[in-house]
């Protein structure tokens, strides 16, 4: 029963991205010189979602405890639907005329199911791996902590304070995603790596299944806070939310309108292939100002959960190595992509992180 209501949501927002509603916009030029449309619905497939999860509860009093009595039945469904994902996607590759992708096209079969050798696998304008990216398992995430809110009630009789801001902090950041959707079509997820079990695994699985785990906690271990707590941890989030937002607005905006008034007065780096690097503004203080602000903001989602037990910062642990591994890669790219002129950017842009730090 707990696969078949993963499959049957996974279904559900399917069905919602191929509605003729949003905006239908262009990704960047990929290798070949093509350039694929992206629906761009992810918003309103948020707000159905809403709609849907109140009316049952409220209305039909659906027992939405489900979700927490079978947390694990469903974690385990969503990674047996992620291999069938993974499997279907490296099948798919090898009919037809498929741009692959450059990681994943290794000619080793288990290697490239995992990373993916297609680059953007397509059935007809239905893109599965823009789709996987931000549907099901993102919005999922929140309908998860929203059950977990619902059964803490039910066991408690109260919703506590750290519920409460786990709940609507990683709600924010959720219907962020969703509103800045075009913004990920630049991404190294979407331009570079190919869709394969990875990438079904993160988005599918890790990504409901362990970010939820502060919710999943405060259920057993309900935690009421003091307001002066309560205001370290708001004001943090929304330093790091700066951070992140600010930072990524400015990028996106100089890729798009170098001229533009909020961007012109930045100073770059030109560099042998006609391009710019930004070498002022929020990407003169660091090489990756947003996965600071990213960082700060996860921090924030785990205090609310107390010093008592480890499990709630399994999240911060883990997105710090990821981050660290992603900025990695990100510059083996670029020095790839800019070669010598990436060292001068180095010589400009020192840290790389944590300005003083790293």
């Amino acid at each position: 029963v707990a696969c078949l209501l993963f499959i049957a949501w996974f279904l559900l927002h399917a069905v919602i991205y191929m509605l003729p509603i949003g905006r239908v916009v262009s990704g960047t030029y990929l290798r070949d010189g093509t350039r694929l449309k992206y629906k761009i619905n992810g918003l309103h497939a948020f707000i159905i979602s809403h709609i849907l999860f109140i009316t049952g509860y409220v209305l039909y009093k659906i027992p939405v405890r489900f979700v927490y009595d079978n947390y694990i039945a469903m974690a385990t469904g969503s990674i047996f639907f992620s291999f069938v994902i993974g499997f279907c996607m490296y099948t798919h590759s090898f009919y037809g005329k498929h741009l692959l992708a450059l990681g994943g096209n290794s000619g080793n079969p288990m290697y490239d199911f995992f990373i993916g050798r297609e680059l953007n696998p397509r059935n007809g304008s239905f893109d599965w791996k823009a789709f996987c990216e931000l549907r099901p398992g993102l919005i999922g995430w929140v309908m998860i902590n929203y059950c977990m809110l619902v059964t803490q009630y039910e066991n408690h009789g109260v919703v506590s304070t750290s519920m409460i801001l786990v709940c609507v902090f990683q709600c924010w950041y959720v219907l962020d995603a969703l509103w800045f959707e075009e913004a990920i079509l630049t991404t190294m997820d979407i331009v570079h790596d190919g869709f394969g079990f990875m990438l079904a695994f993160g988005d599918l699985s890790w990504v409901p299944f362990t970010y939820s785990l502060q919710s999943r906690f405060l259920v057993d271990n309900p935690t009421q806070l003091p307001l002066w707590f309560i205001s370290i941890i708001i004001s943090l989030k929304v330093f790091g939310y700066a951070i992140f937002r600010l930072s990524n607005l400015q990028k996106d905006k100089f890729r798009k309108d170098p001229s533009h008034p909020s961007v012109r007065h930045l100073k770059t780096l030109k560099t042998y292939r006609g391009t710019k690097l930004i070498i002022s503004g929020w990407w003169g203080m660091c090489r990756h100002p947003n996965y600071v602000g990213d960082l700060i903001m996860a921090l924030s989602w785990s205090l609310p959960c107390g010093f008592t037990n480890l499990v709630p910062y399994f999240y911060v642990i883990y997105f710090s190595i990821l981050l660290i591994h992603r900025q990695l890669r990100d510059e083996e790219q670029c020095r790839k992509k800019y070669e010598k002129d990436w060292d001068q950017y180095c010589k400009i842009v020192k840290w790389r992180l944590i300005p003083g730090l790293y």
